[in-house]
């Protein structure tokens, strides 16, 4: 069957099917932000086997409330690019494996954009990504629940320059910390791919070790390794793979748990 159609028709049951099962009060639940670009919102296949509904673990709809999560977690995004061009990301198995640690009910707030460039994502850009992820954040938070990290996966469209990332980076976590009211807040940063489909003899090897010095220019803060994650497609193609995702998401959830709470 065509993937696209799959997808549909996937999402089709969901939006028909009764949820009975267990209940859970919004103001239980430990939320995460994630946001960022492509690698974000999830280019990779969706197979058969992570298309459950994930126990535990609710996602932020397009009503303001929460409903059992189930792939693609970026369906909701205000900000995303066409349906069918959502598909696995990290968050799926950061939620997982977070809730498997803690033992907690979690709430995502899934909010990505493919192709987009920090530039799009700073507080009082024409493009509003900012504003939105911030009013969808705040919708979850108003129903009670506890904001714990925010997950970010952007790079691919800025990494050419690595010190000038840098600056705007740490200006959009302070603007999120400040508008949230949270200065301690969590900001758990990812690497884009280890292989070179930049074209430039550096590659992202620049990028990548910038990021992982985040902590010594953001406070709270962490950074997951891309080492070992496959590609989507080939090297010439920057998005990560089903196995690449899953990897990802894991080690999101191992760097969120040392400041879980």
């Amino acid at each position: 069957m065509n993937k696209n159609l799959y997808l549909l028709l996937f999402l089709l049951f969901q939006s028909l099917a009764i949820y009975a099962g267990e209940k859970v009060k919004p103001s239980d639940l430990d939320l995460y932000l994630c946001i960022g670009q492509s690698n974000m919102a999830g280019r990779a296949d969706l197979t058969p086997e992570i298309m459950d509904t994930l126990q535990n673990v609710y996602l932020l709809n397009d009503k303001g409330h929460f409903e059992p999560a189930s792939n693609p977690l970026n369906r909701y995004s205000t900000v995303r690019k066409n349906l069918s061009m959502q598909r696995l990301g990290p968050s799926y198995a950061f939620a997982k494996e977070i809730e498997r640690k803690t033992k907690h009910p979690v709430g995502l707030v899934v909010n990505a954009r493919g192709g987009s460039s920090i530039n799009a994502w700073l507080k009082d850009n024409k493009n509003g990504y900012y504003e939105k992820a911030l009013s969808r954040i705040r919708i979850a938070m108003k129903q009670g629940g506890h904001l714990k990290a925010i997950l970010w996966h952007q790079g691919e469209a800025d990494c050419s320059n690595p010190e000038e990332y840098k600056q705007k980076l740490i200006l959009l976590i302070k603007s999120f910390r400040e508008d949230l009211g949270m200065p301690e807040l969590p900001v758990i940063v990812g690497q884009i791919s280890q292989w070179n489909w930049t074209k430039r003899e550096a590659g992202t090897a620049p990028f990548n070790k910038m990021i992982r010095k985040v902590s010594s220019f953001i406070p709270y803060s962490d950074w997951v390794s891309s080492k070992g994650a496959d590609c989507y497609k080939d090297e010439t193609d920057p998005h990560f793979g089903t196995k690449g995702q899953l990897l990802i998401g894991k080690r999101y959830a191992k760097k969120v748990y040392k400041f879980y709470k």
